[in-house]
């Protein structure tokens, strides 16, 4: 005859508990009115590779023209910055917005890289919401060990 009891684990829901899990969102329930409108812009996100003559950039840009779009290299450090334009409805003043949660406004990071880059060769191209940055590293900017005497 087979055991059908059923096993007890008090301490089972304690074991997946996670405190902070919904605390954006209460503090965003409970916030007075006059700061729910000011959430702070989005981080953009980036990955950086790098290989023996360049370094790879990615950058999440979504919801941006090219031409909002800005890149800035000086020596081995990389400025990138957007603007994120609201959309005017074609039926402006006939419509209610209900919730609002997209941010629209400036969105910027810099960033520093181990070794110089070679601004006259660099590339950008920007596709699907993601800007890929081509940095070819300047050739002879390499660290310089000292001798102690």
């Amino acid at each position: 005859m087979a055991n059908n009891l059923m096993r007890i684990d008090p301490f089972r829901d304690l074991a997946r508990f996670d405190p902070f899990r919904d605390m954006d969102e209460m503090f965003r329930d409970f916030a007075p009115s006059v700061w729910r409108g000011a959430d702070v812009s989005p981080r953009m996100r980036m990955d950086v590779s790098e290989t023996e003559k360049e370094y790879l950039v990615k950058a999440e840009i979504p919801g941006v023209q090219k031409e909002d779009i800005k890149v800035a290299i000086n020596g081995n450090q990389v400025s990138l910055s957007a603007e994120v334009k609201e959309e005017q409805p074609a039926t402006a003043g006939k419509t209610g917005s209900l919730r609002t949660e997209r941010y629209y406004g400036q969105v910027q990071r810099s960033f520093t890289l181990p070794q110089e880059v070679d601004d006259d060769q660099a590339e950008a191209r920007y596709e699907n919401g993601v800007l890929h940055l081509t940095l070819p590293k300047k050739v002879g900017t390499g660290g310089k060990q000292l001798a102690i005497q």
